[in-house]
């Protein structure tokens, strides 16, 4: 998983966009890829009801798979891969994430009409795609771990975005940060990411969300979190991630101006990863006995 952060200033940019409201009365449903040891959802639920997720199986291997609003489960790798991590699938199906190849090299990859394309950072040591918008515009990270942090190594990252035309912006960081990722890319051109004040395995006094709109970073924080992140966003401009408490436990958040805090019900964690328009959530969730799930939040 791929996603960092700190600090109790709020600071929100008018994205001039409408934010409807969310309902106070929700329905979680615990998801499981069939046979799986671990799995969760990493993105979605795009507007169809789909969302992408990843799943370990009894061999320790790690997959991609896409689940349908009717509860169909097809698991997918890019070919000659060893460890395949979906994060995002838009509107019209395509989907984006990253895969290890057989060197333990990182790519971001494109799955589009069932064929693969790899996309790499120019002259990064590993790169993840991790957000695409309807017209083609395209979010993610370099790495400077070529496995891009999947075996555990220290891992220094940097956001991107790629125009519809395939051109790659400069890498960019809030202020201050020395490692950040840019989790999603909505139509409106706001990036919303996540970024570290200090390179190390994990992170929890140092770490906070953003969101960069026309050039400004605002800070988005969880009022008295020890750390936020952000991990996706829908078209409207509402963020889903997750913040630890003063006593280390983590928890859902929604931000739409205002910071709403949720829990998987009976969970020791809960992380959102992703929003869709109507306001269905996806992410993932650790039970008492610590094995992780995946989840859906429906209003």
């Amino acid at each position: 998983m791929t996603k960092q952060f700190q600090s109790v200033i709020i600071c929100t940019i008018a994205i001039g966009l409408a934010v409807p409201p969310i309902a106070a009365a929700q329905q979680y449903t615990t998801i499981d890829f069939p046979g799986a040891i671990v799995s969760f959802l990493s993105g979605g639920p795009n507007p169809q009801g789909t969302s992408v997720g990843v799943y370990t199986d009894t061999s320790n291997v790690t997959h991609g798979f896409v689940l349908t609003k009717k509860g169909v489960f097809t698991s997918f790798d890019v070919p000659g891969s060893t460890f395949t991590g979906p994060n995002f699938i838009s509107p019209q199906g395509d989907i984006v994430g990253s895969y290890n190849d057989a060197s333990s090299v990182s790519h971001g990859f494109i799955l589009s009409g069932g064929h693969f394309t790899t996309v790499n950072f120019p002259g990064a040591p590993g790169t993840i795609l991790t957000g695409v918008t309807p017209s083609g515009e395209m979010s993610g990270a370099t790495c400077s771990d070529p496995a891009c942090g999947v075996f555990g190594a220290i891992n220094a990252t940097h956001g991107f975005l790629v125009s519809k035309k395939g051109v790659f912006s400069p890498t960019f960081d809030p202020p201050g940060a020395v490692s950040s990722v840019a989790t999603i890319v909505i139509p409106s051109g706001a990036v919303f990411g996540q970024y570290d004040k200090v390179v190390e395995g994990t992170c929890f006094t140092q770490c906070q969300g953003y969101m960069l709109f026309h050039g400004a970073f605002a800070t988005i924080n969880f009022p008295g979190s020890s750390f936020t992140g952000i991990g996706g966003a829908n078209a409207e401009g509402n963020a889903v991630g997750f913040y630890l408490d003063a006593s280390g436990v983590g928890h859902g958040l929604l931000f739409n101006g205002v910071y709403t805090s949720f829990d998987y019900p009976g969970a020791i964690f809960t992380q959102a990863t992703g929003i869709n328009p109507r306001g269905v959530i996806v992410g993932l969730y650790v039970d008492s006995a610590f094995v992780i799930h995946g989840f859906i939040r429906t209003p």
